[in-house]
């Protein structure tokens, strides 16, 4: 009986059964997608994690559920590839402490599915950051290792050289291919040129990008750029501080060997941090061509209570200078997945991880402000409304894709 019962019901209903094929819709969106080229109104079908299906008027029958995206944007999910997120108990540390901050927090609501930690962790603690951290959280979490074997564990240890271990970076490196995506040397305060050294042979030993953070003022900026390879990355990129020559020069001209680094494939990156980003260097560098290729916000305690504030805020400062959406979009997705080497994120093609950000523009009167305490007025604002991971809606601002409540 049971068997007649069933047999009947599906041949009552197989258009409803077989047609929903796909777990979520989003329907009636702008998708921007510039690794596939795609800028204009069609929808995304999501199945089992992954994007099923790219395509004018997807029917909603097909889908389990369909979300709304009219007047909206949908894009990939965003990259951040400048975060201190190894969050832990230790006060006034990086490494394991309180200085860092945990990624699910704040990531996910301001759009970004994937972060890179800058160097918080080296080859010493990183065991401990992949199981307190990366293996508990939603949004996905690679790393640029630090050269120095305990991170950013205080002045002492980042001074360390003897800890300074090229040989068991690289193994390091090795072994954790999938998160591991770099190498980085920062804050180090010394004169020898061995630790910088030291990090490029371990990035040229396991072939990924090494990253550079400015706060390293005994070495020139030109000194710096000329070791570095194509493809390996500066952060801080419009900073100004008096240790340290800055991109643009006192007659507000980007320097020529900047430009020149630039040509050569070296990558720029905002690392806005709460003292990296300065007007009075982007909007000069901006407006003679000199753009930053990615927008690493430099996420930490001091950093999203300041002039920073969120990976959108960055974005949309940026729009106020005078950047495209579409630009802006490539730098916080394509651009930034290009840069680590993970092709396989930053794109909506089928077959892809589902990381989908769905933005609202926000037009208004706003202030964007910089490292110095100075604003910057604009009257757009992008706003996360939607932020699924891996096929999961994680951040839902307005309930879009909720079930309407009624009496």
């Amino acid at each position: 009986m049971y068997t007649v019962a069933l047999g009947l019901s599906l041949l009552l209903f197989p258009a409803s059964i077989s047609a929903q094929q796909y777990d979520l819709l989003l329907k009636n969106g702008h998708v921007i997608d510039p690794k596939n080229g795609i800028n204009s109104k069609i929808d995304v079908a999501i199945k089992e994690g992954k994007i099923a299906r790219v395509a004018k008027d997807i029917s909603s029958s097909q889908a389990a559920k369909t979300v709304d995206a009219t007047d909206l944007y949908i894009t990939p999910g965003l990259i951040d590839i400048h975060t201190h997120v190894f969050v832990g108990s230790k006060p006034n540390t990086f490494a394991d402490g309180s200085s860092s901050v945990s990624p699910d927090d704040f990531t996910l609501r301001s759009g970004v599915t994937t972060v890179v930690d800058a160097g918080t962790s080296g080859w010493r603690n990183f065991p401990v950051f992949k199981e307190n951290v990366i293996e508990q959280s939603k949004t996905r979490i690679l790393v640029f290792l630090n050269i120095a074997g305990t991170g950013m564990s205080g002045k002492a240890t980042q001074e360390n050289m003897e800890d300074m271990d090229s040989d068991q970076a690289i193994q390091t490196l090795k072994k954790y291919p999938d998160i591991i995506v770099g190498i980085k040397i920062g804050h180090f305060e010394g004169k020898e040129w061995t630790p910088f050294d030291r990090a490029l042979e371990a990035g040229k030993k396991a072939n990924v990008p090494l990253l550079v953070e400015c706060h390293l003022p005994q070495y020139s900026l030109e000194e710096q750029l000329n070791r570095m390879r194509p493809g390996d990355i500066i952060t801080h990129s419009y900073e100004k501080v008096s240790e340290r020559m800055p991109v643009v020069d006192e007659q507000g001209k980007v320097r020529p060997f900047v430009l020149a680094a630039q040509k050569k494939g070296i990558l720029f990156d905002v690392g806005h941090g709460g003292a990296g980003f300065w007007f009075e260097q982007a909007v000069p560098a901006w407006e003679q061509g000199f753009a930053p290729n990615s927008f690493g916000t430099d996420l930490h305690r001091f950093s999203m209570n300041a002039g920073m504030k969120s990976m959108l805020n960055v974005m949309s400062k940026y729009m106020a200078m005078g950047m495209s959406l579409d630009d802006a979009i490539l730098r916080a997705t394509w651009n930034a997945a290009k840069s680590i080497k993970r092709e396989d994120l930053g794109h909506l093609s089928e077959g892809a991880v589902a990381d989908v950000t769905i933005l609202s523009m926000q037009q208004g009167k706003f202030g964007f402000i910089d490292a110095g305490g100075n604003r910057l007025d604009g009257n757009r604002k992008l706003e996360a409304e939607l932020t699924i991971r891996a096929g999961k809606v994680v951040w839902d601002l307005n309930g879009i894709a909720a079930q309407k409540w009624t009496k």
